[in-house]
């Protein structure tokens, strides 16, 4: 759905299963493009017991997430996710799924600068600082040193542009090629 919604649209890549907080949780769907938005997918069969650990994760580095519950979990899901998460209830009837809108996304009022930039590789990290001339000193230095100068010296809206740039140019996304 999401992939046709975006087709053709050069700007944009849809990411399933995207590591976050330096891989450690990983949301279902991520669509990159002018913003860095995430679906999580909670069938009426999945439980909803990592559900507040992921809202606290993805509320760090996503402009939007939206909540795809089946409708059995929809009440307690609504009370587990941010008032900005977007809900969407999923349910069957003749032989299909159903989504219905309950709540619309909107934006993120409290992203983390320093998890913004994990998501990028250190590699990608440095390239970044390297275009601003703020690299010297920092290419031999650990992962998180380098992301933590990173989202100190790009402004929230600089950097969060330049790690969106960075995703969407990846050919592989945890060493596997990536289909479009």
């Amino acid at each position: 759905m999401l992939s046709a919604l975006h087709a053709g649209v050069d700007n944009t890549r849809v990411v399933e299963e995207m590591g976050v907080w330096s891989g450690s949780c990983r949301i279902d769907l991520a669509v990159i493009n002018g913003e860095l938005c995430g679906y999580e997918l909670k069938s009426d069969s999945d439980t909803l017991d990592r559900l507040p650990a992921q809202a606290s994760i993805y509320g760090k580095v996503f402009d939007r997430v939206t909540l795809v519950a089946g409708a059995k979990h929809f009440d307690r899901a609504r009370d587990l996710v941010p008032e900005w998460w977007g809900i969407v209830i999923a349910s069957e009837e003749n032989g299909g799924v159903v989504l219905r809108s309950f709540r619309a996304s909107s934006r993120n009022p409290f992203p983390d600068p320093f998890t913004i930039a994990q998501l990028l590789w250190r590699d990608e990290a440095v390239a970044i600082l390297a275009d601003r001339g703020l690299a010297q000193g920092w290419r031999s230095k650990t992962a998180p040193a380098v992301h933590q100068h990173l989202a100190a010296s790009l402004s929230l809206a600089e950097l969060s542009d330049a790690v969106r740039a960075k995703l969407k140019q990846r050919t592989t996304w945890l060493w596997q090629p990536l289909r479009d």
